[in-house]
């Protein structure tokens, strides 16, 4: 998921990680724990342990549950358990490697263990032999990052889509967005109250909206239509979820909170997004954003091929408009937060959010400026 927001709280005391750790091993004595990775939503930590059994693991990871993101840890939870049990009985059909997180329980045989203060903790198995693909740096990177993404597509398809529990209402419901964006706008009583550049930066962003604004229903009045079909889908693929093996092939997908009912448009379209800019969505230097159109046809070609087996029709004739909303989607989250006080997103500065905005909506007019050479590249790869 696209969020910066802080953790509820600081991170305990690494003796109290490690008695947190010790509920999910019974039979191994908790080595250490340290800090994993960049992620700002849950606290994430990296578990060694000393198994008794040589084949026994030797490390996993432990989550703190954000639960001012995520309001009901158990349906997060559940969701990724269905998911590893659903997975257990497809993986051996790629006929290639392919690791799901598995959800480890505690010594009473639960998927959680809840400490005094109320948080929700879970561990997770840690994937050897693979590291996270931070950037797509060629076209080879991104055709392993779209298989990835369709293998995962892939194996999930069949999952029932009615068993997952939607964990972040709301979550990638273009309209939505776009209503509290309209909310956020009524209640400001003096719009520019920026100096240049920013009225400037701010007046462009309120003209790039409502140029927009009748067109952000797109795949929502599809599904409506019944033309899209909600499956399950990973809700934020991306690319540095994505886990790439030593030879080079996708080999995960993580990070698999935001599992939920959904449109695949929204996956496909998050992934080319954050894949296909090649100065990042944190850049400043926002008007010189472009939407890379050769990495986007690399990732296609990786993807479409093994989507084949569950795409419909209609699903390939809204995928260029997943692309454009997507990134539009984004844009009008971080200019919505700017405009209220950056009340969500975590900033290193007041205009943050503004310049967030501008690169998301730079990469929205650069995907709409090709959208005839996007348009044929799906097209040839049907």
């Amino acid at each position: 998921m696209t969020s910066s927001m802080v953790p509820p709280t600081a991170f305990p005391q690494v003796e109290q990680l490690m008695k947190i750790a010790g509920q999910f091993s019974s039979t191994a004595e908790v080595k250490s724990v340290s800090p994993l990775g960049n992620g700002n939503i849950n606290s994430t930590f990296l578990v060694t342990v000393s198994p008794v059994e040589k084949s026994a693991a030797a490390r996993f990871v432990l989550q703190r549950i954000n639960q001012q993101v995520f309001h009901q840890p158990e349906q997060v939870i559940q969701n990724m358990v269905l998911l590893s049990e659903h997975l257990s009985t497809q993986a051996a059909e790629l006929g290639c490697r392919w690791d799901t997180p598995q959800v480890l329980p505690t010594q009473q045989g639960k998927h959680f263990w809840l400490d005094e203060n109320g948080e929700y903790w879970r561990a997770i198995s840690f994937i050897e032999d693979a590291h996270v693909c931070e950037t797509v740096e060629n076209v080879a990177q991104a055709e392993a990052v779209g298989a990835g993404l369709a293998m995962f597509h892939r194996l999930i398809s069949q999952m029932p889509v009615h068993k997952l529990a939607d964990t972040l209402p709301g979550f990638h419901i273009t309209p939505t967005y776009l209503a509290q964006y309209e909310q956020v706008l009524s209640q400001l009583t003096q719009l520019n109250q920026d100096s240049p550049p920013q009225a400037d930066q701010t007046h462009y962003c309120l003209e790039f909206i409502k140029a927009r604004k009748s067109w952000a229903h797109v795949l929502e009045k599809a599904k409506a239509a019944e033309h899209l079909q909600l499956r399950p889908i990973h809700g934020d693929p991306k690319v540095n979820n994505m886990m790439m093996g030593d030879n080079g092939a996708a080999v995960s997908l993580i990070d698999l909170d935001t599992l939920k009912p959904g449109l695949i448009h929204y996956d496909i379209g998050d992934c080319l997004r954050s894949s296909c800019n090649a100065l990042g969505e944190e850049t400043e230097d926002w008007q010189h954003v472009v939407f890379d159109a050769e990495l986007a046809q690399a990732m296609l070609r990786g993807y479409l091929p093994i989507a084949k087996a569950f795409l419909t029709d209609a699903d390939y004739e809204y995928l260029y408009d997943g692309i454009r909303l997507i990134a539009f989607e984004l844009g009008l989250r971080f200019f919505t937060d700017y405009l209220a006080g950056n009340l969500y997103f975590k900033v290193r500065h007041p205009t943050h959010n503004l310049m967030r905005a501008l690169v998301q909506f730079k990469l929205t007019e650069s995907i709409e400026a090709q959208e005839g050479k996007l348009r044929h590249i799906i097209q040839a790869l049907r």
